[in-house]
């Protein structure tokens, strides 16, 4: 008994139409187009807060109490052209990174021994609750007593207001690293700073720069205020004592120059550094959208 054979299918060439370019898609309109911009989103906020001042300032007719935002402008222009608030704001910003500095390598020691051991993990937990809540601002009585006036008494209080929101978003990260990467690591011998830095930092690293953020927020403003109090005790300090000797003295334009240029300086680090970091690292990875 012969099987039977399967059927074949002649082959043909199926000749295909010539090829005529098709139209392409047509582009966005300008406004969708400019609208996906994030910079120029960001900037039309600013003005439209620019142009709210200035109607606001303009209807109340009070300089005394709400400079134009023309005003404040000018005054800031003149301030940096003289030189006065380009030397406040390095007075300022030499000492916040110096803290800054200090409260990471701190926060860093204490989130490796907290993911190293137990006695660690409950050390970071007590000093947290212990010390998180306490506004930084209230130590300065204590830093001046301990350390004097100087610069020694800002960095401690710095140090207080970075450390402990860096390192609660830090361990935060570590603990939320999965069980495969961790195990990866081990499988391939790494231990102690290598293994934190090869595995643990790179994958909480979104938690990580969480935490740099809010530890630069809360240590900028830490420092002005603390600066507004050492220009009434000692006569020095940077942005936070110009804003309080020309309060002194009445210059409310150049009180709201000082506050400008303190938003300034808070924008360009938030949009310019960090979002540097972000750009390079987590949003090339996709571990963010």
């Amino acid at each position: 008994m012969s099987l039977a054979q399967p059927p074949i299918r002649p082959e043909y060439d199926q000749p295909l139409p010539p090829f005529v370019a098709t139209a392409l898609e047509r582009p966005r309109p300008l406004v969708e187009r400019l609208t996906a911009q994030g910079w120029l989103r960001k900037g039309l906020i600013l003005v439209i807060l620019a142009v709210l001042w200035e109607a606001l300032a303009r209807w109340q007719d009070n300089e005394l109490l709400l400079p134009t935002f023309l005003a404040t402008v000018q005054a800031l222009v003149e301030g940096l052209a003289s030189g006065e608030l380009i030397q406040r704001a390095r007075l300022s910003l030499v000492v916040l990174a110096q803290g800054y500095a200090a409260g990471l390598a701190l926060a860093f020691l204490l989130t490796t021994l907290a993911i190293s051991t137990q006695i660690g993990r409950d050390l970071l937990s007590t000093l947290t609750a212990m010390f998180n809540p306490l506004p930084a601002i209230a130590l300065l009585p204590l830093a001046l007593l301990w350390f004097g006036l100087g610069s020694g008494s800002l960095i401690f209080v710095l140090i207080h207001s970075v450390l402990w929101p860096v390192a609660l978003n830090t361990f935060a990260g570590f603990q939320g690293v999965p069980d495969t990467l961790r195990m990866a690591g081990r499988n391939y011998g790494l231990t102690g700073l290598r293994y934190v830095f090869g595995i643990l930092v790179p994958a909480a690293l979104p938690a990580i720069l969480s935490g740099l953020k809010i530890g630069w927020a809360f240590a900028w403003r830490t420092l002005i205020a603390a600066e507004l109090v050492f220009g009434a005790s000692s006569g020095r300090g940077g942005l936070g004592w110009y804003i309080f000797q020309n309060r002194n003295e009445l210059y409310t334009d150049k009180v709201f120059a000082g506050l400008l240029l303190v938003i300034l300086i808070g924008l360009t680090v938030e949009n310019l550094v960090f979002a540097a970091i972000e750009r390079t690292t987590i949003r090339r990875w996709g571990m963010a959208r």
